[in-house]
């Protein structure tokens, strides 16, 4: 449990009201999972997010950064640590040039509609993810051929320290699923897209196709976490699980998805503990069958 001292310290850094103690994580996840965390905290700006994150690695206490929790899974019992919440108060996105420049909590799916708006294509893929922009650049986001890395010119990140630093494309080593991030304890404040101009009806029109494929081919009407598992090399998670005889396996409230495969999904007061569950036999199933070991996306947090 996070302790009274380490709460009253928190309250020098962001409004009282920002604090939420015992905070039900199923409110704050796509998957509507999750039992309380001991504390989450909405941050509002980069000043409040160096300072508690400063504080919070000098004292030693659990902290996890959360964006719009497309990607994560909480364990029934909760989050035993400060949850620093970078979203809704941290989202301002505007234009310079042929850059987009959002900050870490706007969402994916904001920046792509601020991209056509001003008339720049490059980013029509994401406008479909979830997620949030810093999420997506830790794990290097993308759909339907499109990867983050290819459209991120700069990304302004936090180190635990409270040291603000600046990286380039290259510095990122993006890979798929992966950058550097997921590799270091950098909190994500801004990122810089690189775009082109183009036609917004022509963008507008591939937006629109892609969200009809979205809509088609996955299982939008239930809570999830997105696609739960990497794509192994030279195979698709999806086929291999429905080709294992999965689709549609059970437990509890968690549902290999019967739209696609790749997705389990909540199809009603599911547990942390069901989706786990489910996540295992799927696993176990397919390396039985096929010898591929599958690899989650998401992120588990206890």
């Amino acid at each position: 449990m996070v302790s009274e001292a380490v709460i009253e310290a928190i309250k020098n850094f962001v409004p009282e009201n920002n604090i939420h103690l015992q905070e039900p994580m199923a409110d704050h996840t796509t998957f509507r999972i999750g039992g309380p965390a001991d504390c989450l905290v909405e941050l509002e700006n980069e000043e409040q997010l160096k300072n508690i994150q400063k504080y919070l690695t000098l004292v030693e206490e659990r902290f996890f950064i959360l964006g719009n929790g497309s990607n994560v899974l909480v364990s029934d019992h909760g989050y035993r640590g400060v949850i620093l919440q970078v979203g809704r108060k941290m989202s301002g996105i505007r234009t310079e040039g042929n850059c987009i420049v959002a900050q870490a909590g706007a969402t994916l799916a904001q920046t792509a509609k601020a991209a056509l708006e001003s008339g720049l294509s490059g980013l029509e893929f994401a406008s479909g993810i979830p997620g949030t922009v810093g999420g997506g650049v830790v794990m290097n986001a993308g759909a339907y051929d499109g990867e983050l890395s290819q459209v991120v010119k700069q990304v302004k990140v936090v180190s635990p320290g409270g040291e603000v630093l600046e990286f380039d494309n290259g510095t990122m080593e993006f890979g798929y699923r992966t950058s550097v991030l997921q590799k270091n304890s950098f909190t994500v404040t801004e990122v810089t897209f690189e775009l082109k101009e183009g036609d917004r009806d022509q963008i507008r029109a591939k937006m629109e196709e892609l969200a009809k494929k979205r809509r088609e081919k996955q299982p939008l009407e239930f809570p999830s976490a997105g696609s739960t598992f990497k794509r192994p090399a030279g195979y698709f998670a999806g086929k291999l699980i429905m080709d294992a005889g999965m689709r549609g396996y059970q437990i509890g409230g968690a549902r290999v998805s019967d739209k696609h495969c790749g997705f389990i999904v909540n199809v009603g007061k599911a547990s942390a503990q069901d989706v786990t569950d489910v996540i295992c036999e799927v696993k176990e199933r397919v390396k039985l069958r096929f010898g591929v070991d599958l690899e989650t996306e998401v992120i588990y947090l206890e």
